[in-house]
């Protein structure tokens, strides 16, 4: 059955709705059919969500185990590794259309701001770990990101980094050194701002960890996307959206100028 529907991160999205109508209907836990599997509960949980393809025989022995009579080895044909997760998707919507893109990162150097390599070593850091089809598409989907800087009308583009984010030698101490080069490299552009936080402040406005801030394309609405390690949320509504802009000119305030960033970023890769 060929649905005529895109394929990727929309298909693991029904597939994982569909997965999760039949376990429910048979009344199967996800551990119960994470031991069927082989898989644990929370890769079953992924699936569900959309977040990971489903891999081996999962489909067809969960088709058969929870009695889909052939509907999810359907579905799981149009499913294919897109590189960007269903929970992601509704994200990337809105920066496509954003007039003002802020992001405030303090373990890594941003998506938009990665290289190829670089980008390579973070999806391989991936735990559980992601299969070969999986990091690859993740690449290439990081990498189209960068679209934002150069597309029209340009968008403001700023960034906040912490130190630590510039030294942390993910995929080796040459690819980070080449990372910080494409850093540097889009920081002289004319509407993106790169600025790093002096590591020995004594207050901080970011201490509950990175954010992203999107302006809506006519300025007249803003929005804030989180993401960690028990899910991701956006937040679209006052007075919690301001409270976080206000943090990220706090931030931007604490950090040094984009000029001495860019000073700092460049003796970072010395030496390396």
């Amino acid at each position: 059955m060929n649905t005529g529907k895109s394929k990727g991160p929309g298909a693991a999205k029904a597939f994982g709705r569909l997965l999760r109508f039949y376990r429910e209907r048979a009344k199967v836990s996800m551990e119960r059919l994470g031991l069927e599997t082989g898989y644990s509960k929370s890769q079953v949980a992924m699936i569900e969500r959309g977040e990971r393809k489903a891999k081996g025989d999962f489909v067809a022995i969960s088709d058969k185990f929870l009695g889909a009579q052939g509907a999810l080895l359907e579905v799981a044909e149009e499913v294919t590794a897109s590189g960007v997760a269903a929970w992601f998707e509704d994200y990337l919507e809105e920066e496509k259309k954003a007039a003002g893109i802020h992001m405030y990162e303090n373990h890594l150097v941003p998506g938009p701001l990665q290289t190829e390599d670089y980008a390579y070593a973070v999806f391989r850091s991936a735990v559980p770990a992601l299969d070969d089809d999986e990091i690859e598409a993740g690449v290439v989907a990081r990498l189209k990101r960068q679209e934002m800087f150069f597309r029209a009308p340009s968008p403001l583009v700023t960034f906040v980094l912490e130190r630590a984010a510039l030294t942390k030698p993910l995929g080796g101490k040459d690819v980070l050194r080449k990372c910080l080069a494409y850093v540097r490299e889009c920081a002289e552009l004319r509407n993106v701002t790169v600025q790093v936080m002096p590591e020995d402040r004594e207050t901080h406005a970011g201490l509950s960890g990175p954010f992203i801030l999107l302006e809506t394309k006519d300025r007249e609405g803003q929005i804030v996307y989180v993401e960690g390690q028990g899910g991701r949320y956006f937040l679209s509504e006052q007075p919690d959206v301001g409270v976080v802009f206000a943090r990220y000119s706090m931030l931007r305030a604490q950090a040094f100028t984009p000029e001495d960033s860019v000073r700092l970023i460049e003796q970072v890769a010395r030496e390396l």
